[in-house]
């Protein structure tokens, strides 16, 4: 029986010729990423040895510039742990700084074919450079960094067989949501992405998807290899790699057909997005108070870039608060360079620097007591980003905006067609 891409590269990790569902590997791991919350007085164990400083990469992203002391002596730990171990893959708080796993695509960290591990629940973000990539406990990432080695259970694997174009208007986060929507949660098992509509998709619209899965329990969510893939990480990354294609003869659980030209803007209601997903219509008109459109899922210059078009020459509607941050402080200088963050301003939409943010609930835009926002972020959950009396409704960053400008929850074709 044939692997998937999931089992082909655990199977390579491990040394063994063949691996499927159930089976126990124990892997080797090629990058683990830490960031400033693993440096926390409450997380941090004192490392003593590394098995490859070279695989280690160290990102504050989630609560910088630090806005509390815990936070300011997390970063002053984690600088002395790279600066012990001479880690040359940091990215302090300054020009190259940003969401890890926004970091992993802008340079490259992500290679074909092996196994990338953080303690964060989106690290399968990196399963778009067809890679096994997954958010595991922190004491995984301690022993990984120490050992170089880790473990899995193989599940199931789910092949999604994207076809045809996206419509004026929608994106692959309204595809997150159909797919949300419809299936539900995929707890225990491993999704694989591919088909004809690759072509057409950006390898950011591409990564949100695969950082969404997160979102539907997914143990690991990885892309077919094509040219455009593999071609962004040469031009980003120097190292050899092996891409890996799934078998003819694959054994999925299930391969399920999505095609792209039906879909249509849609809002994950609060509180869930698991089978929680509706038409934009079915939410129009709610009143909102803050909209934020940024995290590693929606953070990239293409994101800013469509945010961009919807509030062109309008006005963010009085009484909303609309943050837009961007995924690092690349995407962030591109954007400023394209004159996409000028316009933002124009709009009354506030930038904030590169960092998770408002997504964690964290800093940089928590909600009150009563409040309602729309965001494209990662997470919707009660109290996810705030006061748990709060309403979060989750869309694209298109939907968003759109929001943003008229001050209640609207369909963002009315903009872009």
């Amino acid at each position: 029986m044939g692997m998937t891409i999931a089992e082909k590269i655990l199977a390579r990790k491990a040394g063994l010729s063949h691996a499927g569902p159930g089976d126990l590997v124990t892997v080797d791991v090629d990058t683990v990423l830490m960031y400033d919350s693993n440096f926390l007085q409450s997380n941090w164990r004192d490392i003593l040895t590394l098995a490859h400083p070279e695989r280690i990469v160290v990102a504050f992203d989630h609560r910088i510039p630090a806005p509390t002391q815990p936070c300011a002596a997390a970063q002053v730990r984690g600088r002395e742990f790279v600066k012990k171990f001479g880690i040359k893959r940091f990215h302090d708080v300054g020009p190259r700084q940003g969401i890890g796993h926004q970091l992993i695509s802008d340079h490259g960290y992500a290679l074909p074919g092996t196994v990338l591990l953080c303690s964060d629940s989106h690290t399968c973000s990196a399963g778009v450079f067809n890679c096994i990539a997954r958010g595991v406990g922190l004491p995984d990432v301690f022993y990984a960094a120490v050992k170089g080695q880790t473990w899995f259970r193989i599940g199931e694997t789910i092949r999604y067989e994207l076809q045809g174009t996206l419509p004026v208007a929608v994106t692959m986060k309204d595809a997150f949501l159909y797919i949300s929507g419809k299936y539900g949660d995929h707890a225990t098992m491993n999704v694989e992405y591919g088909g004809s509509a690759m072509a057409g998709l950006s390898i950011s619209a591409r990564k949100t998807l695969t950082t969404m899965s997160a979102e539907l329990s997914a143990e690991f969510a990885t892309f077919e290899p094509d040219e455009v893939m593999m071609e962004w990480v040469r031009a980003r990354n120097p190292e050899p790699f092996e891409a890996v294609y799934p078998d003819d003869d694959a054994n999925y659980r299930e391969v399920r057909v999505l095609n792209l030209s039906a879909l249509e803007p849609l809002v994950a209601l609060p509180d869930s997005v698991i089978e929680n997903s509706r038409p934009v219509a079915a939410a129009a008109g709610t009143r909102i108070d803050q909209a934020f459109v940024g995290s590693c899922a929606n953070g990239t210059l293409e994101d800013l870039t469509l945010v961009a078009r919807v509030v062109d020459g309008c006005q963010v509607a009085a009484g909303v608060r609309f943050l837009v941050t961007p995924g690092s402080q690349i995407v962030y200088r591109e954007a400023a360079r394209l004159g996409i963050i000028s316009t933002l301003a124009d709009a009354g939409v506030v930038v904030t620097p590169a960092t998770c943010g408002a997504c964690g609930g964290g800093h940089m835009g928590l909600l009150g007591p009563g409040e309602t926002c729309i965001t494209a972020s990662t997470r919707n959950f009660k109290g996810r980003m705030g006061d748990p009396g709060a309403r979060i409704f989750m869309g694209s960053p298109a939907t968003v905006a759109a929001s943003a400008i008229r001050g209640v929850i609207t369909d963002p074709r009315e903009f872009l067609n």
